[in-house]
């Protein structure tokens, strides 16, 4: 019997219901974890803006992840598995949220670096889960894993971005108190326009033109992340299927190679044609959305209205990403990805230009949360439509292709926040501009290979059925 034949009887038509149960509580405890983390990582710009610590620790968390993608992943899943790779890797975030009750660079660099080392193995963790269910589920109700594949990687991120509502809702009512007057009462209508905005220079203007924030506050919103990743571990440990329970019917699965061997398959996939040409656009996702949380809710939020009104905003970009992506996974079923894709371009080019040319001030905050809507729903239709072209690219490869994607967006998370403090707004904002063109040009070009390799494939199929049908003839004729 072969491995597909084996997945149709090993499993009953309801277990497609308990795979949905699986995805959603994944889907869950990733909520609940990065409503600490991005609660915390959001402020980081704002509260710790002095000498670019903030920013510093956010590079380290992210130079933690690339070594991570490339090292760890396939080592941890193998030795842990899936499952309990995400828990400890849950557990890897508690230092850095702890390390904000003493913000130094000898306390918060070094927890950055740990969070990162546990990044990569979560995200690949979570990645190769749904693929493989995906899969499994496909067999059991005849639809396409493709389809599948997209539509849990929607409800996934239609839940995780949820987080950005908790975990800022949890900031901005601490730290909101007097907030926004004393925003108003620091920087009067003739400083704000000189500091804010585009010509924004954290290195130079921080000081002047952003807040500081009391150190309970601070300590009150560190303990309750702490919770929330204690409360994602247990949610994971306890509500989610060890991957076991599906392994058995993965057709193409680095599962019986050695560490090593799958070490090398994550290299390999590293110089392959379609991975170089997707690096530009991994990399210009992981800078856009740094670029939003660290440098526009300095430069245009915290500086123009107060510290207080970052957590709202970027609450409002939360939700519109997460409706973005639960909407993005089924318009792909009737649109395709392209047309999602040239939307999302079209859309970022605007918002870029709109920095660029727009000076904030403190009573218009209708624009900054105008703003926030349409960078989220950009954000949800790179992420879902570039992470899913990924597995149907790299289809039986996921380990390695899921640790390639999150390397090369983190690199761009790398390349914004060390940027972050020595450059103005205007000039970060050229440079999203040059490889959001870069990137999606390159796109297209890997989805033209991709097309015309499918119909090579479906028109050899065609033959070998011809040629299959007609020595069926051949032999009913003798």
């Amino acid at each position: 019997m072969s491995k597909q034949e084996e997945i149709t009887t090993d499993f009953k038509p309801s277990e497609t219901w308990r795979i949905v149960k699986n995805v959603v509580v994944i889907s869950l405890a990733f909520m609940v974890q990065f409503t600490a983390y991005n609660g915390a990582a959001n402020l980081q710009s704002s509260i710790n803006a002095e000498a670019g610590l903030g920013t510093a620790s956010l590079a380290a968390v992210y130079a933690g992840l690339v070594f991570s993608s490339i090292f760890l992943p396939v080592i941890v899943i193998k030795w842990l598995g899936t499952k309990w790779a995400m828990v400890l890797s849950f557990l890897s975030y508690m230092p850095y949220i702890a390390a904000q009750l003493l913000p130094r660079f000898w306390t918060l660099v070094p927890a950055g670096l740990i969070l990162g080392l546990g990044a990569g193995p979560l995200w690949c963790s979570k990645c190769t889960y749904l693929s493989v269910v995906s899969v499994v589920h496909s067999k059991i109700s005849n639809i396409s894993s493709e389809a599948l594949l997209s539509r849990f990687l929607g409800v996934f991120s239609m839940i995780f971005h949820l987080n950005q509502i908790w975990g800022n809702l949890i900031s901005s009512l601490v730290l909101s108190s007097g907030d926004n007057e004393a925003a108003v009462t620091a920087l009067n209508e003739t400083l704000i326009p000189k500091f804010c905005g585009a010509n924004f220079l954290p290195s130079a203007d921080a000081g002047e033109a952003l807040q500081t924030q009391p150190p309970e506050r601070i300590q009150m919103i560190a303990g309750l992340y702490l919770v929330c990743i204690a409360g994602a571990a247990l949610i994971s440990a306890v509500g989610v299927d060890s991957m076991k329970r599906y392994d058995n019917g993965r057709s193409r699965s680095h599962s019986g190679q050695s560490s090593l061997a799958l070490l090398v398959a994550t290299m390999k996939l590293l110089v392959e044609p379609n991975q170089l040409m997707l690096i530009i656009i991994n990399v210009f996702i992981g800078l856009q959305q740094a670029f939003f949380g660290a440098d526009f809710s300095a430069a245009f939020v915290s500086c123009a209205i107060g510290t207080g009104t970052v957590g709202f905003v970027m609450m409002t970009y939360g939700a519109a990403d997460a409706i973005g992506c639960v909407v993005s996974g089924y318009l792909a079923k009737v649109t395709g990805r392209l047309p999602l894709l040239c939307t999302a371009a079209l859309i970022q080019t605007g918002l870029f230009v709109a920095i660029l040319i727009w000076r904030p001030h403190h009573n218009e905050a209708y624009a900054l949360y105008s703003l926030a809507v349409l960078w989220g729903l950009c954000d949800a239709l790179w992420v879902v439509q570039i992470k899913s072209f990924y597995g149907v690219l790299f289809l039986g490869r996921e380990e390695a292709a899921f640790s390639n994607f999150v390397l090369w967006e983190s690199v761009g998370y790398i390349v914004a926040y060390i940027i972050s403090p020595h450059l103005r707004a205007s000039t970060k904002t050229y440079l999203l501009i040059a490889l959001l063109i870069i990137g999606v040009s390159l796109y297209f070009v890997v989805e033209y290979r991709n097309r015309k390799a499918r119909k090579k494939l479906e028109e050899k199929k065609k033959e070998l059925h011809t040629i299959g049908c007609n020595n069926i003839a051949f032999q009913n004729l003798d």
